[in-house]
């Protein structure tokens, strides 16, 4: 390819003549590398070149590479190197570019994070802080085996006063300053990604810590490349990289402004996997994050149109206190809508509902979520079949109840349901509800009160006209005489729950 001093191997894209190998050969040997497109740290030329604070260009993961070490290289007027603001350089790079082709190069590939952090680390016992002098490259400019990196000896200093035209206020480029949070994000991405368990694991803790108490911190983390990388860790098959990947993403999951942005990004599927069957500590986060994010109005038919419903059903009877709790208030929560609250009745959930109120198991949460489905005409026929009147009948009559809140709560059910016309009338009256709710209606809250004279008044009208009707004989029937008297919003949105 040439002599010793030859500095670069040109591989071609055609298979040209000798003669024109030789007269490009000899444009690129008079042709030297501008200084201005070599990255002052790893001597290379740049692939994405960045400028910061101190106007200086560089490499754009030679930039994070300093700022993870916290290694700041002093700059030939004495000032140290501000990294504080990285500005994509897109004009530099055009140029770059530009002059590769014309030169018959092939364009320089980036510097990943790991060898870009071996250069750093040479470079700091190396060098004292007065200079910042070039090494060579560690990683080749092309990808190609006939090209490689040029070699600039350690002891050649060279200058850091490239300011490149899009940083001029002149300059017709518009650059977006990301801030110090880009380097923060990109050095959690690439430690994400890492081959390496134990720096996937770092990142996740350091990740979780950083996010679980600044709101700041949650809102700028919360970017479309870590939630996908947090993605693909969530189903992890490692325990550590799972529990804190689900953990994290809880933590984003707290600011309103990320909860639509995180189900967008196609991470609520491996959460209901984590739920199914990820490890215990996972299932209590995800469980958590399926809460948080199903709290946001837009997110509640996504939720249940991706398959939450059936795992979170399923959580009520985790061993954990923490799952279960989680996954009943998500299911109060999904449960708002009607899409959802047909989905739940088809797989059963009256049931399972009933049968957790008649053990007392939740009682609080779970009557919130039936207050949810008696607000609609599927869930009032699936309750009254299922015994639920004279379930909230005999609970009212007991009245043993953890908090006057869940006494409230089995008075709005049983005001739901009084709209199931004949039917409920029937149940109610053989459950000896009139005698019970007028006790109630002395001793409950004003909320309460208004609802049992609502019920009562139910029970009462007509009365006469329906003495001849045989109410064993109605009950018996395998006819639905449930009738919707009124939209299940305006109840749901009268209630107290």
């Amino acid at each position: 390819m040439g002599s010793g001093k030859q500095r670069w191997k040109i591989s071609f894209h055609k298979s040209p003549s000798p003669l024109i190998l030789l007269k490009k050969q000899t444009q690129t040997q008079n042709q030297p590398i501008p200084l201005e497109f070599l990255c002052p740290i790893s001597g290379s030329i740049m692939a994405d070149p960045v400028i910061v604070s101190s106007g200086h260009s560089f490499e754009r993961n030679c930039v994070h590479a300093c700022v993870s070490l916290s290694f700041n290289p002093t700059l030939p007027n004495g000032a140290a190197a501000d990294f504080s603001t990285v500005i994509p350089n897109l004009a530099l790079k055009s140029t770059i570019l530009n002059w590769c082709r014309h030169h018959f190069v092939d364009p320089p590939k980036p510097i990943d994070f790991y060898s870009a952090e071996k250069i750093i680390r040479k470079l700091i016992p190396q060098l004292p802080e007065s200079e910042l002098a070039r090494t060579p490259s560690e990683i080749s400019v092309a990808s190609s085996e006939e090209s490689v990196t040029p070699r600039i000896g350690r002891t050649t200093p060279l200058p850091l006063t490239t300011r490149p035209s899009c940083y001029s206020s002149s300059s017709s480029c518009d650059i977006e300053i990301s801030g110090t949070n880009f380097s923060e994000e990109e050095e959690l991405v690439v430690k994400l990604k890492s081959s390496q368990i134990h720096e996937q694991e770092e990142a996740l803790i350091s990740l979780r810590k950083m996010t679980r108490t600044l709101e700041e911190t949650r809102l700028r983390l919360c970017t479309p490349r870590l939630l996908a990388v947090l993605k693909s860790l969530i189903s992890s098959r490692y325990s550590s990289l799972q529990v804190n990947a689900v953990a994290a993403l809880v933590n984003l999951s707290l600011e309103k402004q990320n909860k639509v942005k995180i189900v967008r990004s196609g991470i609520v599927p491996p959460l209901i996997d984590v739920l199914r069957g990820g490890f215990p500590e996972s299932r209590d986060h995800a469980a958590g994050a399926l809460f948080s994010l199903s709290l946001d109005d837009q997110n509640k038919t996504a939720i249940g149109v991706l398959g939450a419903l059936p795992p979170l059903l399923h959580a009520l009877r985790s061993d954990s206190e923490r799952t279960r709790n989680d996954s009943a208030l998500a299911l109060y929560h999904l449960s708002l809508v009607q899409s959802n609250r047909v989905k739940m009745i088809k797989l059963g959930a009256v049931q399972i509902l009933l049968g957790m109120v008649k053990s007392g198991h939740m009682l609080g949460r779970v009557m919130l979520v039936l207050c949810n489905l008696a607000a609609s005409g599927e869930g009032r026929a699936a309750m009254l079949d299922g015994g639920a009147v004279e379930c909230f009948i005999g609970l009212l009559n007991q009245g043993e109840f953890e908090s006057e809140a869940t006494r409230e709560s089995c008075v709005v059910a049983l005001y739901g349901l009084s709209y199931g016309g004949l039917r409920f009338k029937g149940l109610a009256k053989e459950a000896g509800a009139e005698e019970v709710l007028m006790k109630l209606e002395e001793t409950g809250s004003e909320n309460a009160k208004k609802k049992v004279r609502r019920i009562l008044e139910v029970l009462r009208e007509k009365h006469e006209e329906e003495e001849d009707i045989n109410w064993e004989e109605l009950l018996n029937s395998d006819d639905d005489l449930s009738r919707t008297q009124s939209q299940a919003g305006g109840r749901t949105g009268s209630s107290s729950c």
